[in-house]
């Protein structure tokens, strides 16, 4: 444990160090991640698949608030969307919008949710997600991971259906497209029964939380991540999307384990040295209960000076003094 604390402290020494020049890294990174899975998964327009001009984006995002990012990646999907068809690059405008202002309104710091999100599903762990908004953030703050929810799977629902989408059959309006972009969307059960799952556990996750008891992180993200592996295998039961349970059961079990990561560096403390104090002023009386964090000091080195000459010094030692400790003798001749 030792170990694993003194790395802790090394880590957030040398992040409090190099923020400013860690953090546009780090945005470049999730930027270009967000942008190549678009070309994978989309790429309906050849003139923006590009990896140059994606790196170019991302570079620019990198320097840029995060409010530009989510907007960059709005328009990137917004015209693979047109380039397949009118119709569903309309609705995908229309769906940005929404969840543009939802989240300037509620969650006006938290860009990264919405961007996070999608990309947590392509990798299959998108059940960390309302874990650490009710662990870090606020109760609001899974507003924009539910946004996140909605686009990726009208996304996926667009890429499933896209022969049927980029096609306009004889006798068919335009707005018949849109009815069924609308209605493949509207009725999508999956989608509801993840996003009202993900709100629930970020609610509950964020309350047991704020618990005065002992190990509550490690209590919140227990029961977080039962709540949610329960209630979506339950779901998926009555929806009757059996494929799911494999995928659900392994991604649980992977966002706990990075759940439990963001404790270790975020609100790791000793509850064997817990405290209550009690003290008062003029109006009330406090009890206070205090739990340190865990902590390890970098450990120190200690450096002998020697003396070229053999003569000894003030604050250190003598060439013989030191070949004597090393056991190694000198030869007469």
């Amino acid at each position: 444990m030792a170990v694993l604390l003194e790395f802790k402290e090394q880590v957030r020494g040398i992040y409090s160090k190099y923020e400013s020049y860690l953090l546009p890294v780090f945005k470049f990174i999730l930027a270009i991640g967000i942008f190549l899975l678009i070309r994978e998964k989309l790429g309906y327009m050849q003139r923006l698949n590009s990896v140059p001009f994606l790196v170019i984006l991302a570079l620019a995002a990198s320097i840029l608030p995060m409010s530009v990012m989510l907007l960059i990646t709005g328009a990137l999907v917004t015209l693979h969307c047109y380039a397949l068809s009118l119709p569903v690059g309309v609705t995908a405008l229309l769906l940005f919008v929404i969840m543009y202002l939802l989240y300037f309104r509620f969650a006006p710091q938290m860009a990264y949710n919405a961007l996070l999100t999608p990309l947590a599903f392509g990798l299959g762990i998108p059940y960390v997600m309302p874990v650490v908004n009710g662990l870090l953030q606020s109760p609001t703050s899974v507003i924009p991971t539910v946004c996140g929810t909605v686009m990726y799977f009208f996304l996926k629902g667009v890429i499933a259906n896209e022969a049927s989408l980029a096609t306009v059959d004889e006798g068919e309006q335009i707005t018949d497209k849109f009815a069924e972009i609308i209605n493949q969307l509207v009725g999508n059960r999956e989608m509801y029964l993840t996003a009202l799952v993900f709100a629930a556990v970020a609610l509950v996750v964020f309350i047991i939380r704020r618990l005065s008891v002992d190990y509550a992180w490690t209590i919140a993200i227990v029961t977080g991540m039962l709540l949610e592996y329960f209630a979506l295998f339950m779901g998926y039961m009555d929806i009757g999307i059996y494929d799911r349970m494999a995928p659900l059961t392994v991604g649980c079990v992977v966002s706990a384990l990075i759940a439990f990561v963001f404790q270790f560096f975020f609100f790791n403390l000793d509850y064997t040295r817990a405290e209550r104090v009690q003290f008062e002023d003029d109006e009330y009386y406090y009890y206070v209960k205090a739990i340190p964090k865990r902590y390890v000091s970098g450990r120190e080195k200690t450096i002998k000076k020697i003396s070229s000459n053999g003569r000894p010094r003030r604050d250190g030692v003598t060439r013989e003094e030191l070949m004597e400790d090393m056991d190694i003798h000198m030869n007469d001749d």
